[in-house]
């Protein structure tokens, strides 16, 4: 390994020289309290970044090893770190001038909820701690410009770790409670399933977000408060007594006026499967971390899913037990979703009929009479969430202002209003007995068939040409080919899907060989970043510092929309 004192000797005689010449620079420099290491020198100053990455030994970094021996704590502390190292280079960036790129320094940037990222690791070990981030080395023109460059590393660099990756430079107290709120979180994951809960939300959770484009609380929010009958009380390790609302398994009914808070309450509840940062106001928000959000998603791929439970044969004698379709309608993608969901092993799916498709839920007796049964191939939801339950064991949580059909068919039935939970399930069932429902389906429930096998083109996958983009969270581009995840709504984060991205070449090439079951694959690729974190999805050296975990849920999700397998 070279000293720094090489790498500055380097960037003397490069000074200069055509940008090219920062290709001597590559390699790794011990600076005495850490490891520099130039992965990628960029090409060009208007090209991407070069990767760099900075290693803390244990001695020096110096955390408790109580704070990182368990999983939990772990990625706890490596986000936090990797928010506070990001806030540090936020003052430095740009102060190195130059064309172009000259003078970046950047991480990743993280949103509320808490993620295993690539961009910061705490080795669990050794106790190191690896930073990956981009740096614009500066160029005037196409010139290398190694005095600006040495203010970045020699000077920037140096301040923004020793700020933000050693022990002694934090709070002791802060890192020390949030790795008391890793303990409680799990805790209450840990209880919720010895207590037969897919739901916590605690008192005083704020749920409203600052806007449609941010995901900040909202000011002067109404804090969450949980219906007397619905009310469990937590002893949590280190917090004590936290009082919330469980929601048992079974089927719960979300009801209410618009705009009183119903699709709010089931959004807290969809996150809920992350953990969320101090400060969110959905700290305590926990959800049973498969639960999955379906929706209708028109025009979607659907490759070989037995929808047949809820749609019967389709006009022109299309098979419902191997559905295929490359534009599926708001109902078969509906269907589809759900069976995909039970593929992916989810317990719990929840719904919100703004976003799904009417005829899928719920069919009126008018139409019952207009439209014979015998001329409707669709079998609504309404009629298979009680067996999806009992048959099944998995629970639906359903928000629905416009009909009380479910009042019939829900365990539990909640009314926001005005922000505020009201336990109506008695009230409510009551006065659907003056509704009795009508029409219900006689086609006997059967659990959907999977065993889907995916065969992959290897040509495809095996270019080496082969480039992985990404927009936000809404899609993957490979090549030309779109990955459409737009409605894949518990993504939160575009690492997320430039890991999963990854995930699909490498199972395009090694994986999908038409005999593994599709629950195989996704397990094998699941091993790989259970033990090896989000950069198992990368193949070769260098991994980059822009990989976030998905779950093994979006995994699923991602290879049913992937239109190349």
């Amino acid at each position: 390994m070279k000293t720094s004192e090489d790498l500055r000797q380097i960037l003397d005689r490069i000074d200069h020289r055509g940008y090219p010449a920062y290709k001597d620079t590559k390699g790794s420099y011990d600076f005495r309290a850490y490891v520099l290491n130039i992965e990628h020198v960029q090409g060009d100053p208007f090209a991407s970044p070069s990767k760099v990455s900075v290693r803390v030994p244990a001695r020096q970094a110096a955390f408790p090893k109580e704070l990182y021996a368990e999983a939990h704590r772990r990625v706890c502390l490596q986000d936090y770190l990797l928010r506070v190292f990001g806030r540090q280079i936020d003052a430095f960036s740009f102060q190195a001038k130059g064309s172009g790129k000259s003078g970046l320094m950047g991480v990743s940037r993280c949103g509320q909820e808490i993620l295993e990222r690539s961009a910061c690791r705490v080795e669990e070990k050794s106790g190191d701690v690896l930073i990956r981030m981009e740096i614009g080395f500066p160029a005037n023109g196409r010139t290398v410009n190694s005095g600006e460059l040495k203010k970045i590393l020699f000077d920037y660099l140096p301040k923004c770790v020793e700020k933000s990756l050693y022990y002694r430079a934090l709070k002791a107290d802060t890192l020390r409670d949030n790795a008391f709120l890793a303990d409680d979180r799990l805790f209450i994951r840990e209880e919720m399933a010895r207590r037969g809960l897919v739901v916590f939300v605690a008192d005083g959770s704020i749920l409203p977000r600052e806007s449609g484009v941010s995901e900040k609380p909202m000011k002067a929010a109404v804090p969450f408060e949980a219906p007397e009958s619905l009310a469990v009380t937590l002893e949590l390790p280190h917090r004590g007594a936290l009082r919330g609302m469980g929601i048992k398994k079974g089927v719960t009914l979300i009801a209410g006026g618009g705009y009183h808070g119903k699709s709010t309450l089931l959004k807290a509840i969809e996150r809920g499967v992350y953990d969320h940062i101090p400060g969110d106001g959905r700290e305590f928000v926990i959800t049973d971390d498969s639960a999955m959000k379906i929706r209708a998603e028109d025009g979607r791929s659907i490759k070989n899913v037995d929808i047949s439970m809820f749609i019967r044969e389709l006009p022109g004698g299309k098979d419902t037990g191997s559905f295929c379709s490359e534009d599926a309608s708001g109902s078969t993608s509906q269907a589809a979703n759900v069976v995909e969901a039970l593929e992916a092993g989810s317990r719990v799916l929840l719904i919100d009929e703004d976003t799904s498709a009417t005829n899928f839920m719920i069919r009126d007796e008018l139409m019952q009479q207009v439209v014979h049964p015998d001329k409707e191939p669709i079998i609504p939801f309404l009629y298979r969430v009680r067996e999806l339950y009992e048959e099944l064991g998995v629970s639906t949580v359903l928000v629905a202002g416009s009909s009380g059909a479910y009042f019939h068919k829900a365990d539990c039935i909640l009314q926001m209003d005005c922000y505020r939970a009201l336990d109506i399930t008695e009230t409510a069932k009551k006065a659907a007995l003056a509704y009795p429902l009508s029409g219900e389906t006689e086609e006997p429930f059967a659990s959907p068939k999977i065993a889907r096998r995916f065969q992959s083109d290897r040509g495809f996958w095996n270019d080496e040409r082969l480039k992985i983009k990404t927009a936000g969270v809404e899609s993957i581009l490979l090549h030309k080919e779109t990955v459409d995840l737009r409605y894949v709504e518990q993504l939160v984060d575009s690492e997320q899907l430039h890991t999963l991205g990854l995930l699909l070449k490498y199972a395009g090439r090694h994986l999908f060989d038409g005999k593994r079951p599709l629950a195989e694959v996704v397990g094998m690729l699941w091993e790989r970043l259970e033990s090896l974190g989000p950069e198992a999805a990368f193949e070769g050296s260098g991994a980059p510092g822009n990989l976030a975990m998905p779950r093994k849920q979006e995994i699923f999700a991602c290879i049913n929309r992937c239109r190349r397998l």
